[in-house]
């Protein structure tokens, strides 16, 4: 038992020292509540050099979040942590349980409350940048694009500060449900492609009956009005913070038409916006190291 005891203290020594060679701290914090459960984020923040400013990492995959995935994105943000960036890898409410415009309420929420504590975070609340991946870019897109102002009336003092963002930088996000790889092709009247994708659930929209007391369908009218309003492309106006996207030729997931379009409408408002695209790269590739570099100077550059 006494060797036991050693053992334990001998080991719980050399995870404690492995933890203080990091070049950074982690911090899981909740940023809101909702249905009696919490919403949180990791703080991801340099140990020393750190330079002020935030990027918040979207933490999703088929519009499905996890601590899981949100202690990978934090161990792969080192490009950015080596810069001097706090980053905030960000869980939202997952599919089927929670679909596109709540995912992208919960986001909203993130944005304000780490702007709210700005100052107790050691970042400047004008200096914040997001990013996603694939679900993540669409998510980060309606995030930045969309509108960002205080909510009116609210008794929370988080919601009277702004969702808006000051740079984006996304890897092949879907930006157009109602043209999907081609013009007219509406991927949310596809509900037998969407269940095979696995993400059916991201579009069951639902509202509040309060004869029912339940959360019911919206009238498949409204089920596609919704797909356009969680569609980034629609919302691009000569105001919005400028917008970094990559995308593979390859990609059979997330056709490279999605990136393309944005990029076209984007121009067209005239907001600072460039697309690189990975030759032979498809949905995801093994090492992103340079494109990774491609956002870090991207939000150099912006969020100067």
């Amino acid at each position: 038992m006494k060797f036991l005891f050693v053992f334990l203290l001998f080991f719980a020594g050399i995870f404690a020292h492995a933890q203080e060679n990091l070049k950074y701290t982690s911090t899981e914090i909740i940023y809101g509540r909702k249905d009696g459960m919490a919403l949180t984020m990791l703080q991801v923040t340099p140990r020393s050099n750190t330079n002020g400013k935030a990027i918040i990492k979207v933490v999703s995959g088929n519009w499905v979040s996890s601590y899981k995935r949100a202690q990978r994105f934090a161990e792969t943000s080192q490009v950015y942590l080596d810069a001097g960036y706090t980053v905030f890898a960000v869980m939202h409410g997952a599919q089927p349980m929670y679909a596109i415009d709540e995912q992208v309420s919960d986001l909203k929420r993130a944005v304000r409350f780490i702007r709210y504590n700005a100052t107790a975070y050691k970042i400047d609340p004008a200096h914040i940048g997001i990013m996603g991946y694939s679900s993540g870019g669409h998510l980060a897109l309606n995030v930045a694009l969309t509108d960002n102002t205080p909510v009116e009336d609210s008794k929370d003092p988080i919601d009277s500060v702004s969702a808006r963002v000051q740079a984006v930088a996304v890897f092949f996000p879907p930006t157009d449900f109602l043209n999907w790889g081609q013009k007219g092709f509406n991927a949310a009247r596809s509900d037998l492609m969407l269940r095979q994708a696995g993400v059916a659930g991201a579009f069951d929209f639902r509202i509040w009956s309060d004869s029912l007391k339940l959360m019911i369908p919206v009238s498949p009218a409204r089920r596609l009005e919704m797909a356009k309003e969680v569609s980034p492309i629609y919302a691009v106006s000569s105001d919005d913070p400028p917008v970094f996207i990559i995308h593979g030729d390859k990609d059979i997931l997330v056709p490279l038409q999605q990136s393309q379009s944005l990029l076209q409408k984007l121009e067209e408002a005239k907001v600072p916006c460039q697309l690189v695209i990975k030759p032979g790269g498809g949905h995801g590739w093994a090492d992103a190291t340079e494109e990774e570099k491609q956002c870090l100077a991207w939000f150099d550059k912006y969020l100067k």
